[in-house]
């Protein structure tokens, strides 16, 4: 698998070998055997946790330590970093067992997240703390930018159902369907308001299509 596209959309150069066991999800070593991304999840969350923090604290002095503590945590929620991950098609490179595949990984916004901390650690090992900051500054901090897009990062169901609720539209619900066994089952979502397809999803869980329709669901909003 070539990972120079990645490296040059990070902006950063990652030795070879860390970056792709920051990309090795554990369905992958336990089928294969070696490592799995884990231990440099377990410091890219770190990383990015007192990054974030530190930024927070200096850029809104007014905030008591309850409302910083919701907007870190919108910041680096899964869904957030998810969508991070697919604007980098991290998915794309990611090391899958069979299971992980057949039961669309790439696009699960935890393993996504996952990854993306992973690479964080990933980055720090090869190139430093200041390295890892310039990637945490270009992709996260963007997100400060704009409180909305923080809430449709981490909560897309309810930031869709917000704004068609301030059109005027009817709120939105889901049509669901599914495939497979209990143990390998895809679900697939459809948003409408009233009568209108609004966007499609899919996932392993009911909720993560519901998700995945409502992120689809919103961007065709805002191109209309």
């Amino acid at each position: 698998m070539d990972l120079d596209k990645l490296q040059s959309r990070l902006g950063v150069t990652v030795d070879p070998k860390l970056l792709k066991l920051a990309l090795t999800h554990s369905s992958y070593s336990y089928e294969n055997g070696g490592e799995n991304n884990e231990r440099l999840e377990f410091l890219g969350d770190s990383i990015l946790g007192y990054v974030v923090t530190s930024h927070l604290f200096s850029l809104l002095p007014d905030l008591n330590e309850g409302e910083l503590t919701k907007i870190k945590n919108g910041v680096v929620s899964a869904q957030a970093l998810a969508s991070v991950s697919q604007r980098l098609d991290i998915g794309k490179y990611l090391f899958l067992g069979k299971g992980e595949e057949q039961t669309l990984g790439r696009k699960k916004p935890n393993l996504l997240a996952d990854a993306f901390e992973a690479i964080l650690g990933a980055v720090y090992l090869s190139a430093g703390m200041d390295e890892a900051k310039k990637v945490i500054q270009q992709f996260i901090f963007p997100l400060l930018d704009d409180p909305d897009a923080i809430r449709e990062a981490s909560d897309p169901k309810t930031t869709l159902n917000e704004k068609l609720l301030a059109r005027g539209d009817q709120p939105i619900f889901y049509e669901i369907a599914f495939e497979g066994p209990d143990h390998q089952r895809v679900f697939f979502a459809k948003a409408f308001s009233g009568e209108r397809l609004l966007g499609k999803g899919k996932g392993s869980t009911r909720r993560s299509a519901e998700s995945d329709a409502a992120v689809d669901a919103l961007r065709n909003l805002d191109n209309a």
